[in-house]
């Protein structure tokens, strides 16, 4: 799979690449196997100590059922993305624009992940195996995908590579800075992907962002203004810096 780059509206390039099929169920498989062992020596060292049936039972729920129910939830929470199989493995889980994903997104993915795997006979492998990063139902519900953390970069751009945003620029759009960054990000990559039909593609996006911000272009073809919208968005996000 290839590398994914984002430019944040911070501008610093966010460059990752989504982690293979193989290396998150080597993930899970250790997850599974800690789970595994983590229970059988709990139940077994309980099961030695010969407690009352009432304490014995509060032991099994708060001990053994809450930690192995809560596992993935939990160590991707407080473990920033990783629970101790992707750790070992050097993957992490990340929101599609790179940055971090809050408890909600790691809720929405621990709650979904029995309709990705045995609920339905494994649904979260064709989905990993069909979609662009490689995202499992509970990724597509979240907003989120798991990288190969080594090949995640994070670097600041230079304010250089925008020396055209001079004081004497004047945007000629305003409603650019309007966008969201995820719009934003649409339309950078729109831009730079090679595609057969990248002039339908650009001709469609510069068709909807003119309705969206109720603009007309000013006798520019489609790709020119696209390209004058992300300068004006720069321009806005370099004047809140």
């Amino acid at each position: 799979m290839a590398e994914s780059t984002i430019i944040t509206g911070q501008f610093v390039h966010i460059t990752q690449s989504p982690a293979s099929i193989g290396e998150r169920l080597i993930a899970i498989a250790i997850d599974y196997t800690i789970i595994i062992i983590y229970l059988f020596s709990t139940i077994t060292l309980i099961q030695r100590m010969y407690l009352p049936g009432d304490f014995q039972a509060i032991i099994y729920i708060f001990i053994i059922n809450l930690p192995t129910l809560f596992y993935f939830f939990l160590c991707e929470t407080f473990n920033h993305g990783q629970s101790l199989g992707k750790r070992l493995m050097n993957i992490r889980v990340v929101k599609v624009d790179g940055s971090t994903p809050g408890i909600s997104s790691y809720l929405l993915r621990w709650l979904l992940l029995p309709i990705d795997g045995l609920l339905t006979g494994g649904l979260g492998l064709l989905s990993i195996l069909l979609t662009k990063n490689n995202q499992r139902i509970g990724d597509l519900a979240a907003g989120t995908m798991v990288i190969k953390e080594k090949n995640y970069r994070k670097i600041h751009v230079s304010l250089d590579e925008f020396d055209y945003l001079t004081k004497d620029y004047h945007p000629i759009y305003p409603q650019a800075a309007d966008l969201t960054l995820e719009q934003i990000n649409v339309i950078t990559r729109t831009l730079e992907t090679n595609h057969r039909e990248q002039k339908q593609r650009i001709a469609s996006l510069a068709k909807k962002i003119q309705e969206m911000l109720s603009v007309v272009s000013r006798n520019q073809t489609d790709k020119d203004f696209l390209q004058t919208i992300l300068r004006d968005y720069q321009y806005y996000a370099l004047e809140e810096l």
